[in-house]
């Protein structure tokens, strides 16, 4: 049974979310290592007693319990399976969680891979942010076995509220993609309704007071809507990875025969949005495109 007495947490990937989360685990009183491919990320959680490593393998042969939030798939599979990666460093029974977005296919492989190594793998994508992530308040989607589930549940507990279990290994990945093509159209429809009250003459602050409890109302609405006004555009999720997810999500609704009509004029616009040089702006950044500002 896993508890902080007898768990060390190996955190790989400290950045907007990652340090956040990482944070709470510490301060619940977890021995807690850490690795970013740029040591200054780290430096906040090394200031309050995490033990910085240089190297992923590292990391991984002194936790047992070793969680990866990173960028893309590709950074995924690098830490995963790389010479100096998870799976050829991790000793038999250690528990590993990527809770990166990443691809479904991707996590099924990391599953089969850790478990012929005694690795418990399960994939564990969250929404909520970096609001979700500070406040300790995040969706967690969980695919894999049920006893590494149960294992982890103290811990995902730390750092989230709304924890499933959605099934085998893959099933956290396609549930995360439920949840981007659900944000990638509401989105639009958040940018275009404050874009029309200001054009309209509408106090939009007033105006989003108004209908964010009503039928329109959403997470995007009531938390990226007020950014939108104040013109902060600074990123709680990137443009560049919402990119990312909806690349990801239209490959599975293709190889799936689904039409996804909304989810590819939403990724259009994005990909517009970044051409423009707003990658690494956060996705509320999508207002700017329909209100002709960039």
């Amino acid at each position: 049974m896993l508890n902080k007495e007898n768990t060390t947490i190996g955190f790989i990937g400290t950045g907007v979310m990652g340090k956040s989360m990482a944070g709470h685990l510490l301060n619940a009183g977890y021995s807690l290592i850490v690795y970013n491919r740029t040591k200054s990320r780290a430096d906040e959680l090394i200031a309050q007693g995490a033990v910085w490593k240089d190297t992923v393998a590292e990391v991984v042969s002194q936790a047992n319990v070793v969680i990866t939030m990173v960028g893309y798939p590709q950074d995924v599979e690098e830490i995963y399976f790389g010479q100096d990666g998870i799976i050829s460093n991790a000793q038999a029974g250690t528990y590993v969680i990527d809770m990166t977005t990443s691809t479904p296919s991707l996590a099924r492989r990391i599953y089969a891979e850790s478990k012929n190594n005694g690795i418990h793998a399960v994939d564990a994508p969250v929404s909520g942010g970096d609001i979700g992530a500070r406040e300790a308040r995040l969706a967690i989607m969980v695919g894999g076995d049920a006893s590494a589930f149960e294992a982890l549940l103290p811990i995902f507990q730390i750092i989230g509220k709304n924890i499933q279990l959605l099934g085998d290994s893959g099933a956290g990945q396609h549930t995360k993609m439920c949840n981007q093509i659900a944000i990638a159209s509401n989105m639009i429809g958040v940018c275009e309704a404050i874009v029309y009250a200001e054009k309209a003459g509408l106090d939009p602050n007033t105006v989003l007071k108004s209908i964010e409890t009503g039928a329109a109302g959403s997470w995007s609405l009531s938390n990226l809507g007020p950014r939108m006004i104040n013109r902060n555009f600074e990123p709680g999720f990137y443009v560049k990875h919402f990119i990312k997810d909806m690349g990801i999500a239209l490959d599975a609704a293709k190889e799936m025969g689904l039409l996804t009509p909304g989810l590819e004029l939403a990724k259009s616009l994005y990909d517009e949005l970044a051409s423009k040089g707003e990658e690494n702006s956060g996705t509320q950044a999508l207002y700017k495109l329909l209100a002709g500002e960039v």
